[in-house]
């Protein structure tokens, strides 16, 4: 079941096209990453699905309604948590937990919310005391306070320390276990590589990579293997590197899509002669790096 579905969706401000043509499906309890560079048009996109802004042409179904027109349906089933919100700063964190869960007709209980985010030490504190990462847990339990059957979250760790930031994964993770789905936008590229089932990216206004992290990453990009090496003639070691490695100075760099062929070659080619491989390693890479060249590909 599809719980988004977008088609050929266009959003013009004048004679700018801020989205230009895009389409994409969010299955049920999936976490859909939407991944782009300010500007590309991943906030309208979020915007109009959320039924904040209207769309200028093209098909938007989020929980089989049409977002511009859900109402007070429509609201009730979703959960956002903004980049930063407007919360009154002298309430305090158990007081705004109860006062946004009461516009729902599900709430989840404060005290369940509250350990679930980490804030139960700071139920009874005033918002306006807590640090920036506190607050951005806040917003995280504002977000899903009312059940929603769906989470749109942009960008949801942003000022969290290490450890808070894996504990909102597992949060989130916990989430989609129970059947909630997610979008998620994030600049943290390595989060978006460990929460989504599969990413989209936007450029330009248009989606232009879509998959699983796994999939845009082997299909897109290339394994890195270095070593240096050391008391032997190099052109001995040409045989069994392929065409195209780097060699300089007794050091190797071969980017290759078949690192456990190239590794076993290579290996075995310095256990025969009885050399040391310094530095090895295998380096696989990231959905950073598929980005960035999705990124660079589209501005060229």
């Amino acid at each position: 079941m599809s719980v988004i579905r977008v088609d050929d969706l266009h959003k013009r401000y004048g004679e700018l096209d801020a989205v230009a043509g895009v389409s994409f499906e969010v299955a049920e309890g999936e976490v859909y990453g939407l991944l782009g560079h300010n500007g590309a048009g991943k906030s309208t996109t979020v915007e109009i699905l959320e039924g904040h802004r209207r769309r200028t042409s093209g098909q938007v179904s989020v929980l089989g309604m049409d977002p511009a027109s859900g109402g007070r349906e429509f609201r009730d089933r979703i959960g956002v948590v903004l980049q930063s919100s407007g919360v009154e700063t002298e309430l305090t964190v158990r007081e705004a937990i109860r006062l946004y869960g009461s516009v729902y007709r599900r709430q989840r209980p404060a005290d369940e919310l509250l350990d679930l985010v980490g804030l139960d030490e700071k139920a009874d504190a005033r918002i306006g005391t807590l640090s920036g990462g506190q607050r951005r847990r806040l917003d995280l339990a504002l977000g899903i306070v009312g059940c929603p059957d769906l989470v749109f979250l942009d960008e949801p760790t942003t000022g969290f320390d290490p450890a808070a930031r894996r504990k909102s994964w597992d949060l989130i993770q916990g989430l989609c276990s129970t059947g909630t789905t997610v979008l998620l936008t994030t600049h943290y590229l390595d989060e978006a590589e460990h929460l989504a089932d599969r990413v989209g990216v936007l450029t330009h206004g248009k989606l232009v990579a879509e998959g699983s992290p796994a999939q845009l990453i082997d299909g897109a990009a290339h394994t890195v293997i270095s070593f240096s090496f050391g008391g032997v003639d190099p052109s001995d070691l040409v045989r069994v590197i392929p065409d195209g490695a780097l060699i300089a100075a007794g050091r190797v760099e071969i980017a290759t899509s078949s690192p456990t062929q190239i590794v076993h070659d290579v290996t075995r080619w310095a256990l025969d002669r009885g050399v040391e491989l310094k530095d090895l390693s295998v380096v696989r890479p990231s959905l950073e790096d598929v980005f960035l060249g999705l990124a660079q590909e589209d501005d060229t």
